[in-house]
């Protein structure tokens, strides 16, 4: 038995394939040894801001009170659209903390998980940020110089590929296997101008193109059998999760019973019985 607040799964990649522990309290687990074994989650209500540490009745932004959800600059709405970046107009709401993860290098990328999609993520992210959206194949374009530049291009891809990964054809495993150099050198030869543009008004070392000396990166996922109907499991109005792992894939756990995002629930006290 572990138990303690939920936080997303860390991961490891060997040889491609994807190895993921759950940490409750003092204790971690891999999950991989529990496959086609018989667990239980249960979630007793109560919720810890994972920032501030104060039980709150509400979780935002996947784990945060109010308060800090109000006030900090990683639950502002720059996070999630990076192009809206306003640290340049002097109105962040923690500019030391900008400084230290918006004002570094990102990357631009190429990602194959349901289908093809283009996303953002800092250097230190690879290839954590490809696995947490089960990504079956990933190739980073460009790395750019902060995070406000990183949406811009996304923007001007955003015009060509999607941005968001379809969950339940992921949890299917129905992604087929892409030649992302192929589609790296179509989206760069349709984008050209808009990239130009992005160099001519920033500058030549804002946008860096990784064309000729990138690989395209596979990835396993620990599954023994992918489900063919997505039912979502919902741990609030469900707090016991109960069946037998058959896999785990991006944030969730595939259960004979549903499927549950873990992240989700990121700051719930939490017991797990395997």
């Amino acid at each position: 038995m572990l138990q303690g607040n939920l936080k997303k799964m860390s991961t490891e990649v060997h040889d491609g394939q994807v190895y993921y522990h759950l940490n409750l309290g003092d204790d971690r687990v891999l999950v991989n040894d529990l496959l086609g074994k018989k667990v239980s989650l249960h979630l007793d209500g109560t919720i810890h801001c994972v920032n501030c540490g104060k039980v709150t009745k509400k979780s935002f932004s996947q784990g945060f009170c109010f308060n800090c959800f109000r006030k900090l600059a990683a639950c502002d709405t720059c996070i999630m659209s990076p192009e809206k970046c306003h640290f340049h107009l002097g109105t962040c709401r923690e500019p030391e903390w900008a400084e230290q993860y918006c004002m570094q290098s990102h990357y631009v990328y190429l990602a194959n998980s349901s289908a093809l999609k283009v996303g953002i993520t800092r250097g230190d992210q690879l290839p954590t940020r490809w696995i947490d959206q089960g990504a079956t194949q990933a190739r980073a374009l460009f790395r750019v110089q902060n995070r406000r530049m990183s949406g811009l291009v996304e923007t001007l891809f955003k015009t060509q590929v999607a941005d968001k990964t379809n969950w339940r054809n992921m949890l299917k495993g129905s992604s087929i296997e892409m030649d992302l150099e192929q589609e790296q050198e179509r989206l760069i030869d349709r984008l050209y101008e808009g990239l130009d543009s992005l160099q001519h008004e920033f500058g030549l070392q804002s946008i860096t193109d990784l064309s000729d000396e990138n690989e395209t990166h596979e990835f396993t996922y620990p599954v023994l059998e992918y489900p063919t109907k997505i039912t979502s499991l919902n741990a609030e109005k469900t707090p016991l999760i109960e069946g037998t792992l058959m896999g785990i894939k991006g944030q969730y756990w595939m259960l004979d019973t549903g499927v549950i995002n873990i992240r989700k629930y990121t700051g719930y006290q939490a017991t797990l019985n395997f």
